[in-house]
């Protein structure tokens, strides 16, 4: 029979996983959803890490995502596993995997060096009837060294929120897809239109345009009213234009690729730096695979982003940009500034850096953004996306 404090310590349990479960459904967006996901699992089983990967079909993982490993201890592991040793494992087992010492079973494969040290291991696949969408790994119930493991309770509750993670996954799923879709539909809108919409205001520009060239000498009056008016409609058809393009492909992109649609833009940023005094901005590339074009607009915008906050807040000497592969394909961009540096921690900095949008954008297409800074020491925005093969 159990006593009054089991029974409240079961009805705390539930009352923490229903919680977790109506949170997570609640975010449509697949990063989103996939974030609240791994911490909840984190938080429910007291776990040390966490993590979550969702399979790429091509052996590797299209997003991976974790809980307990820094920045840093994440930039020194290294590029996004592979699909190994219970990695593997939990993408192919329907089953859960509960173990007291993962480096003791004989599917265990290896880490890189820089990995935290795993003993206690549960693995639980995020199914939708036998599609495994993804799994969820949970290392270290306890600081390594120490005794203790994960128990049947845990692993029950994590098969729960497995279960519904993956009723939310694919709802998130649905809702991206519909979004692409609408996205699509108002860009087609935008093309149709923009033609219209501009051309009447260059239309009624012009035609301001001749009249006040017709009474320059006759009107001299009504030639700087007809100026003021021309002033204004261009005003306005430049921000019709700037509110529109700012959501369409960049053309440079299209017509150059991303590394010379890069290397023209900073090449611009940096003779017109040296001119006023400012900041030296060097670009290095090395060859890359070709990206999907969302893929490509996520880079060249990162970049932006990130070299503007350099050259607006951090009193630099030197901003360098780098544009490579990495070691299992995909592309990685770096941007390395020498200035004043800033407290990573602190949420103002985070929102006024726009350093949730470029992760935002990272999200959108399976990438990941690490920003790394220390006041008086420079800053780093690293930036990796998936697509191509290894260069």
């Amino acid at each position: 029979m159990s006593t009054t404090a089991d029974r409240s310590q079961a009805l705390a349990t539930l009352h923490e996983l229903s919680q977790a479960v109506l949170t997570i459904s609640r975010h449509l967006d697949t990063g989103e959803a996939l974030r609240r996901i791994v911490r909840t699992a984190r938080e429910l089983v007291g776990a040390e890490y966490a993590a979550l990967g969702v399979p790429d079909g091509a052996g590797s993982f299209a997003r991976f995502l974790v809980e307990g490993v820094s920045d840093e201890q994440w930039a020194a592991i290294g590029p996004l596993p592979r699909q190994h040793g219970m990695l593997s494992v939990m993408l192919h087992d329907p089953n859960p995997q509960r173990l007291d010492d993962i480096t003791a079973d004989p599917r265990f494969g290896w880490w890189p060096k820089a990995h935290p040290r795993l003993t206690a291991f549960l693995g639980v696949p995020i199914r939708d009837c036998d599609e495994i969408l993804g799994a969820l790994f949970l290392g270290n119930t306890s600081p390594p060294g120490e005794s203790g493991g994960f128990t049947e309770q845990d692993e029950e509750l994590l098969t729960v929120l497995a279960a519904h993670a993956a009723i939310a996954l694919t709802h998130a799923r649905l809702y991206e897809r519909e979004r692409e879709l609408a996205i699509v539909a108002e860009r087609t809108r935008l093309a149709r239109e923009l033609h219209d919409a501009v051309a009447q205001k260059l239309f009624a520009l012009r035609l301001t345009a001749e009249a006040a060239g017709g009474l320059v000498e006759a009107d001299p009056q009504r030639v700087r009213s007809h100026l003021r008016q021309i002033s204004a409609l261009a005003g306005e058809a430049a921000e019709e234009l700037r509110a529109a393009v700012s959501e369409l492909r960049p053309a440079e992109l299209d017509e150059d690729g991303l590394a010379q649609a890069m290397r023209k833009q900073i090449d611009v940023i940096d003779r017109a730096h040296q001119t006023s005094g400012g900041p030296r901005v060097t670009f290095h590339e090395k060859p890359i695979s070709a990206l999907p074009p969302l893929h490509e607009q996520v880079v060249l915008r990162v970049a932006q982003e990130a070299l503007h906050n350099a050259l607006r807040h951090a009193e630099a000497k030197h901003i360098e940009l780098s544009l490579g592969p990495l070691p299992r394909g995909g592309t990685v961009l770096t941007v390395v500034d020498d200035g004043l540096g800033f407290d990573v921690q602190s949420g103002s900095a985070e929102r006024g850096l726009g350093l949730v949008s470029m992760r935002e954008r990272a999200d959108s297409v399976g990438g990941r953004v690490q920003v790394t800074s220390v006041p008086g020491q420079g800053t780093t925005v690293r930036l990796e996306v998936p697509g191509g093969r290894p260069a």
